[in-house]
């Protein structure tokens, strides 16, 4: 099972290591990684998604300039980079710094008179896991440049920013549920967004299971992965579908007696692209019921029927997951498995009763690794806070 520091050790550590470099006190933000129970690719199509907040996080610690330079240094990465915030890079690098100048880009392009800062960065989200390390690290920058900077947006304005930095600058086609929930998560509960209308309800997650998230250690990038390609594919889905129904704006507005009653004129791979995703939608909002009721039965079925469906319909699964959540199915107090985060490898999210999670843990690391030859890692989650200040 793996384990880190404890949040309020990172914390203490990072403002030291700040002191000593900028010879001065630094705020600290943080902002949570996520897993997603259920609703995978709805998101960029205005559906419904499932996410929560996870106990991983990305701590930013910042203190004021006098000048107009952004100095940052990541500890994970051992590297400083320095931007002039009259003049922020025009492309990417490909590299971390590309979330901090993206962020920063945007904050200005959207009227935020930033001021120069000194910012040191830590993060434990595991990276191209599929747990959203990037709008973690976005939105605890933006936190920490807002801030110092004295503008006050709310938080759901921020997660859109963020958003547009992945999207416009970063490169990556994302949707708004990773830097939502980031922004927006509370302890011991899912929150079910309509990311059209960004309405939410939080749902809260029963006592008596874990969230436990298998990493097949098979690492992904979003950005150039197929993550893209498969929303284009939805793209095309909901142009050809207006020629039925022309109202749409996207397959968030197709029901599922629609799309059956005109699938067989959709070419056949746009056609399973899009049965995922309005079925999916479907599935998010039964499985809010079923948390509702306290059904976790009903909400694991779901589960295993997403996953099935990310498999062989939108073919964003690889045999790595599929395996996990094989193993996973037939041991004792699981209610429900299946892959979260984009796909191409990454992890499965497992609801896993309390008393069964060290016996799952030891079961599914030693057929995983006996099978795959790489022993995965295991993380016993709680659903965490978004983003704050670190007092």
């Amino acid at each position: 099972m793996q384990r880190t520091d404890s949040a309020n050790d990172v914390s203490r550590r990072l403002g030291e290591r700040f002191a000593s470099r900028f010879a001065v006190t630094a705020r600290i933000y943080r902002a949570p990684g996520r897993v997603n129970l259920i609703g995978e690719h709805t998101d960029y199509n205005d559906g419904f998604v499932m996410p929560a907040a996870v106990e991983f996080f990305t701590w930013v610690a910042v203190s004021p300039r006098p000048d107009r330079k952004l100095v940052v240094r990541s500890e994970n990465f051992q590297e400083q980079i320095e931007f002039s915030l009259d003049d922020l890079p025009a492309l990417p690098s490909h590299s971390w710094s590309d979330y901090v100048a993206g962020v920063a880009k945007i904050l200005q392009a959207s009227g935020c008179r930033l001021s120069g800062a000194n910012l040191l960065i830590e993060g434990n989200v595991p990276q191209g896991a599929g747990l959203s390390s990037s709008a973690s690290l976005e939105v605890a920058v933006a936190c920490a440049l807002l801030e110092v900077s004295h503008c006050a947006i709310d938080r759901k304005e921020m997660a859109l920013l963020c958003q547009r930095a992945e999207n416009e600058f970063v490169g990556a086609r994302c949707g708004i549920m990773d830097q939502f929930i980031s922004s927006h998560g509370e302890r011991g509960r899912a929150l079910l967004l309509d990311c059209r209308s960004l309405e939410y309800r939080l749902h809260p997650l029963p006592d008596q299971v874990r969230l436990v998230i298998c990493n097949s250690m098979v690492r992904h990038n979003i950005a150039s992965s197929g993550y893209n390609e498969r929303r284009a594919q939805c793209e095309e889905g909901v142009r050809l579908l207006r020629e039925h129904f022309p109202n749409i704006r996207a397959l968030r507005d197709v029901t599922e007696s629609d799309f059956e009653a005109v699938s067989l004129s959709l070419p056949e791979l746009i056609r399973r692209r899009c049965r995922h995703v309005i079925l999916e939608n479907a599935r998010v909002l039964k499985a809010g019921t079923a948390l509702e009721k306290g059904d976790l039965e009903e909400f694991g079925a779901l589960m295993r029927s997403s996953h099935s469906s990310l498999q062989h319909d939108f073919e964003v699964s690889c045999a790595e997951l599929d395996l996990l959540v094989e193993i996973s199915a037939g041991l004792d107090g699981v209610y429900g498995a299946r892959m979260t985060g984009g796909g191409f490898g990454g992890c499965t999210v497992n609801l896993v009763r309390e008393e069964c999670v060290d016996g799952f843990v030891k079961t599914v690391a030693a057929k995983y690794e006996a099978k795959v030859g790489v022993k995965p890692e295991i993380y016993v989650c709680f659903a965490a806070d978004g983003a704050c200040e670190v007092v």
